[in-house]
């Protein structure tokens, strides 16, 4: 299914994405950084409208959302693609990869997540990949998942200008958002994007619906008391005590060759999260 994207200029001969921060100016032809945006004679398309490439009935835990609806499973559908290129992705099969998938219509993703009702779920998750680069199919989707009377719900990155943020917003019940370490150096290097955005992203979440924020914490990248309680201390105040603190262990995987954080290490980090926040849990472990 392609569908003309949402949030482009035209800029003869190319077209100017204006969804996320990278602004791409997109040739005849060719995609953005995301891998799923693409110029087709002047008219910019979403490639992976209705594209999922997994769906899973989970516990809403495993988002990680804690203090939203605990108890309850929900609906995950992933697609393709992603605006960063994270040296650690656990999904880099489907963010950088281009992974099979099966068609799912806006319409027939709100009747399964109906179907699961009776199971316990509460609704949509779109995550896996990056939903920000699914726009135009969560834009389309949430109102009628909304209308069923379930709930949506963003696993996200935050990386997503404001004007489509706010398009989005009104139709989002909960956001489980990463902060993936505290430095412009870190984002620059081993996410390939920026944080200044993705606290923007936050504070406008924490406004509008449930927030819970995830650091995946990383052995010699972003584990240093300092940039940690920096992090902490932005959370708690500019978000508020009492949002949600998901500390998650690292992994070895795609290109980062590290050994797995020590439990140590977690539980240091928890702790001088512990002394600003109210709700803190460790993943992973």
């Amino acid at each position: 299914m392609l569908r003309e994207a949402l949030f482009y200029e035209a800029d003869p001969p190319q077209v100017h994405c204006v969804l996320c921060p990278w602004h791409c100016h997109i040739p005849e032809g060719k995609v953005g950084v995301c891998r799923v945006r693409m110029n087709e004679k002047g008219t910019l398309y979403s490639l992976n409208y209705g594209k999922v490439t997994g769906a899973s009935l989970d516990p809403i835990e495993k988002k990680p959302l804690r203090r939203f609806h605990p108890g309850s499973r929900i609906l995950s559908l992933g697609t393709l693609g992603c605006n960063f290129d994270c040296g650690f992705c656990q999904n880099y099969h489907i963010a950088q990869r281009d992974a099979d998938s099966r068609e799912i219509t806006p319409d027939e993703a709100v009747a399964l997540a109906r179907e699961t009702a009776a199971d316990g779920n509460i609704g949509i998750a779109y995550t896996y990949s990056e939903p920000s680069v699914w726009f135009e199919y969560i834009y389309d989707t949430a109102p009628l998942v909304r209308a069923a009377g379930l709930k949506n719900v963003l696993v996200t990155n935050g990386y997503i200008e404001e004007a489509p943020l706010k398009a989005l917003l009104p139709h989002i019940d909960a956001v489980n958002l990463d902060i993936k370490g505290f430095t412009e150096d870190y984002y620059s290097g081993v996410c390939k994007g920026r944080l200044e955005p993705v606290l923007r992203s936050a504070k406008l979440y924490k406004a509008a619906c449930h927030l819970e924020i995830t650091t995946l914490v990383v052995p010699g990248k972003n584990d240093s008391d300092e940039e940690l309680g920096a992090l902490f201390d932005w959370v708690a105040g500019e978000l508020g005590r009492d949002t949600p603190l998901h500390l998650s262990r690292y992994y070895p995987m795609y290109r980062f060759t590290e050994q797995p954080t020590p439990r140590e290490t977690m539980e240091r980090a928890a702790e001088l999260a512990r002394q600003r926040l109210d709700s803190v849990f460790l993943g992973n472990l």
